[in-house]
């Protein structure tokens, strides 16, 4: 499944082939490097899932993310170690990390999902770490866990943008030290001003420095031209080796008379087009098709002239004469001597919008051929730049503005964008454009080198494409999605590969056991957590071992919640198509909750509620009769982890017969 998109882009990085991805890039870097070191070429096309990999070595990936994956469960141990500070809690964490099936799935392929789970937990141990030197500060190993913090937090934000929910989960830790440290009246103001300096240092201008440096190697390897260059703007492009700007010479400012190609800036929005063919009966008036097309091609060609004049631009006797800001210009298409027109039909598929057609004859049309062009933050008189001035082109008569709307024609378009004039003055994407391919044998070229966006253009850039491309992942109709209340009951898993009995099949589901236990485990925390609270305001006279196990509950357990709330509730809130396997990273925090909880309440009612004789047996056997539970749950559903070939669940004779315990699940 997800193999055939983070395996190819890791072949991208080997190749030095540009692409576009909606994640930050170190997932994917790391990704190339591992299978550059291990041997890989490159060469693999990734096209299905359940394609053999047959000579080419994939195993260096795969085991990279699986190395990645098993580092989990010591992150965890550590991290309910240090909150606990008691042995069985870590282990029982441990236990469930080992033997749930779906982090064993998650973990063997080549998928961004363990990379991103690694740098949060290493996050959240690193904080909880620094938590515990709090009694030394500015101590080598204080600085080393608050280093080490922010380091993580740069590769959690580098693999994927959930790694911001673990950000705000370090930085609400960091705000309640700093209130604390606020609140000790024997701390200077020069010392309280170290602490908020060290943390700005280590939390916030170290990760952004690895953050950024992540993307200039990104944008360094990745020097080719490759299915990724129309998502960027053409001064982008013109970088690319290969891409057909790259090492090109134009005119730098327009001018009457230039023939040019316009391309639209919302992500795939194509070129400005138009051809012979007109719009059918029933759309609009029966004119000639305006479209934007996605690739190169001469009807993309323009010819700029005056409104009011008829005159010939382009002949070698007329002065120049350049175009500016607030001008009126008619766009005539090249190829079939038609203009650029606008009148109040309804366009095709948008509605409300405004037809946009060729018409008139040899240039000669009406006064709806007229436009005014405008560039973002100019003022009038400006002159307009090939490739780098934004530019909107309203309609004289209308007022309306020309856009791309993204939206694909039917076969009589010959399935191309389809274009319009809306009169909703918003500023977006879709109705902006740039100048791209510039001929004008009266103007001297410059190399488009001289045009080239600076780094930190670039980096704006890329994450304006990247959040438009997460925007845009919609939910596509008849398609199966995953809602986040499915997830903490494991009420669906997710098919990573195959579908008959012949097929070797992956299926992506939880030990049901382990996120049930620990679903019943959330619950129990709140009661416990409110009940101590309580307790500990009502003034209730407690023993030591009560008050530390208080502590334990509300600020290790309160910890954890937190991070369990922040990489869970915010899902409720996206838009975009949700899948099973964004929980997981919640799913952690759950388990160690689980580790945490269970502690408490077996060393309450052992200690508290029963004789010193049996409380150690209780103890004990608490805790020994869930890990054999988990175990015994794992034996009994392994075969998700590894993958199923032969008979399905439904057959007696499958290792899975009788254990589809939900109708939802789908092995």
């Amino acid at each position: 499944w997800d193999e055939t998109h983070f395996g190819k882009m890791g072949s991208y990085y080997i190749n030095r082939t540009f692409f576009f991805d909606v994640h930050p890039p170190l997932g994917k870097m790391l990704i190339g490097l591992a299978g550059y070191l291990s041997g890989y070429d490159g060469t693999f096309p990734f096209q299905k899932p359940g394609d053999r990999y047959e000579q080419h070595n994939y195993m260096g990936m795969r085991g990279f993310c699986a190395f990645l994956g098993s580092c989990l469960v010591p992150f965890a141990y550590l991290t309910v170690l240090e909150l606990s500070k008691s042995l069985p809690a870590a282990l029982l964490t441990a236990f469930i990390i080992i033997f749930d099936t779906g982090c064993i799935t998650l973990s063997q392929y080549i998928l961004l999902d363990p990379i991103l789970m690694f740098f949060l937990m290493g996050a959240v141990l690193s904080m909880v770490k620094c938590n515990s030197c709090a009694d030394r500060p500015f101590s080598a190993s204080w600085w080393f866990w608050l280093s080490l913090t922010g380091v993580n937090l740069a590769g959690a934000m580098g693999v994927k943008f959930v790694g911001l929910f673990v950000v705000l989960l370090v930085g609400l830790n960091t705000i309640y030290d700093l209130w604390d440290l606020l609140g000790n009246l024997s701390l200077s103001l020069v010392m309280l001003w170290k602490h908020l300096l060290a943390r700005v240092l280590c939390l916030i201008l170290l990760p952004l420095a690895l953050y950024t440096a992540m993307f200039a190697v990104h944008f360094t390897v990745l020097n080719k031209s490759g299915p990724g260059d129309g998502f960027f703007s053409s001064a982008f492009q013109s970088q690319l080796i290969g891409n057909n700007l790259h090492n090109v010479s134009v005119p730098e400012h327009l001018a009457y008379g230039s023939v040019v190609t316009m391309k639209n800036l919302r992500m795939a929005g194509g070129y400005l087009h138009s051809h012979w063919h007109l719009y059918p009966e029933g759309v609009g008036a029966r004119q000639q098709q305006v479209t934007a097309y996605l690739h190169k091609d001469l009807n993309n060609l323009w010819i700029i002239k005056k409104h009011d004049s008829d005159a010939d631009p382009s002949d070698p006797l007329s002065p120049v004469e350049f175009v500016r800001h607030g001008d009126i210009i008619r766009l005539e298409h090249k190829e079939t001597s038609r203009n650029l027109h606008s009148h109040q039909h309804e366009a095709p598929l948008t509605r409300k919008h405004f037809q946009v057609t060729g018409y008139g004859i040899n240039g000669s049309g009406d006064s709806n051929d007229f436009w005014r062009i405008e560039v973002v933050g100019r003022r009038t008189g400006k002159l307009i730049k090939v490739l780098r001035s934004q530019v909107r082109l309203t309609h004289v008569a209308t007022g309306c503005i020309l856009g791309s709307s993204g939206k694909t024609l039917p076969k009589w378009g010959w399935e191309q964008v389809e274009v319009t004039c809306t009169p909703y003055l918003k500023e977006t994407p879709n109705s902006l454009w740039n100048f791209e391919d510039h001929i004008n044998p009266k103007l001297p070229n410059i190399s488009l080198d001289v045009l080239k966006p600076s780094f930190a253009e670039i980096l704006l850039e890329s994450h304006m494409v990247m959040i438009r491309g997460t925007s845009g992942l919609k939910p596509k109709d008849n398609e199966v999605t995953s809602k986040p209340w499915h997830w903490p009951i494991n009420y669906q898993g997710l098919r990573f590969s195959g579908v008959n009995e012949t097929d070797f099949r992956v299926y992506l589901l939880g030990n049901p056991v382990i996120w049930w236990l620990n679903l019943v485990t959330i619950g129990l925390y709140l009661l416990i957590a409110v009940s101590t609270a309580v307790t500990l305001k009502r003034g209730v006279q407690l023993t030591p071992e009560l008050k530390e196990l208080a502590r334990i509950v509300l600020r290790g357990g309160g910890q954890i919640t937190l991070g369990w709330l922040l990489h869970y509730l915010p899902f409720f809130m996206m838009g975009r198509v949700l899948y099973f396997h964004h929980y997981f990273p919640a799913m952690l925090f759950s388990s160690m909750l689980t580790g945490i909880t269970w502690d408490a309440l077996l060393k309450f009612c052992a200690g508290f509620l029963l004789p010193s004789t049996t409380a150690r047996k209780v103890y004990g056997g608490g805790f020994l009769t869930l890990i054999l539970l988990i175990v015994y749950s794992f034996y009994l559903f392994h075969p998700l982890s590894y993958g199923m070939i032969g008979p399905m669940a439904s057959d007696p004779s499958s290792p899975m017969a009788g254990l589809r315990w939900m109708d939802s699940w789908e092995f």
